[in-house]
């Protein structure tokens, strides 16, 4: 057993806990997106972490450093669209500041319960079908700032704040937040959006780091797990890609059978 921080990490609990960043990384390497909503009920129901609060925070510092691993290849690729991400990022951090801080004082039981009401509303969303087009010209400039920040601040504030709430990425909020405020493609908001998921997620848990809200050496594991998840995820997406819509809605449908099972225990407690 190893002890850090006055907390107990048993071999099993680091063995789960690989295991579970592994699934988190595979889903998010295999369908792109909504995959680390389910690092919350893993880190309560499966691997065994008693303190709903410490959950979110531990699954918002392993989304942080999951999202600057892959905001790393799609930069190398040149799909980020940098000032548009960063005024999204910066008006996110403000509203996720203060969702944390919400989060932090609802109940955990009931903050459970909402969480699992938020993976049923986010089920619903992945199974819409996305817009694939958009203006890959994009630029926030001086002249064109006037029609741009607007709703880019909206969009970043109001998906910030329930990233802190929640303790999750909202990867899959952000890309249609960005499409939708700056009307760039899909392949530039999910690589965009990935500056905004480790700006939410650092931001989520240095507040809950302050409340000694973060079980340290299960981060670490679960993003050990994620990592290699991951990679096994991007290999199989390729041969799996002219089945992914079919990926997408299994996917989604088990978000949503996750999310009504949390929702009815938190609900029962």
């Amino acid at each position: 057993m190893e002890q850090t921080s006055g907390r107990v990490v048993t071999s099993v609990q680091a063995l789960l806990s690989v295991a579970s960043g592994s699934l988190v990384g595979l889903t998010l390497g295999l369908v792109g997106g909504g995959g680390s909503i389910l690092a919350v009920p893993l880190l309560v129901y499966v691997v065994g972490v008693r303190n709903p609060h410490v959950a979110i925070g531990t699954s918002a510092l392993a989304v942080a450093v999951s999202a600057l691993v892959n905001l790393a290849g799609h930069a190398r690729g040149g799909r980020v669209k940098w000032r548009c991400a960063a005024v999204f990022a910066i008006a996110g951090v403000a509203g996720a500041t203060i969702g944390a801080q919400l989060g932090k004082m609802v109940d955990g039981g009931r903050l459970l319960a909402l969480f699992g009401l938020l993976m049923i509303v986010v089920g619903g969303l992945m199974l819409r079908p996305r817009q694939q087009a958009g203006n890959a010209d994009v630029r926030l400039t001086r002249g064109s700032a006037p029609h741009l920040l607007p709703p880019l601040i909206a969009a970043g504030f109001s998906v910030g704040l329930l990233s802190g709430f929640f303790g999750i990425g909202g990867g899959f909020l952000i890309v249609p937040g960005l499409m939708g405020a700056s009307g760039m493609p899909i392949i530039n908001a999910i690589a965009s959006s990935l500056v905004a998921v480790a700006s939410f997620g650092a931001t989520t848990a240095a507040s809950y780091a302050i409340s000694d809200l973060i079980d340290w050496p299960l981060a670490a594991l679960f993003i050990a797990g994620g990592a290699l998840g991951g990679l096994a995820g991007v290999r199989l997406a390729g041969r799996l890609a002219a089945r992914k819509h079919t990926l997408t809605v299994l996917f989604a449908s088990l978000v949503i059978g996750v999310g009504c099972a949390v929702a009815a225990n938190a609900f029962l407690r």
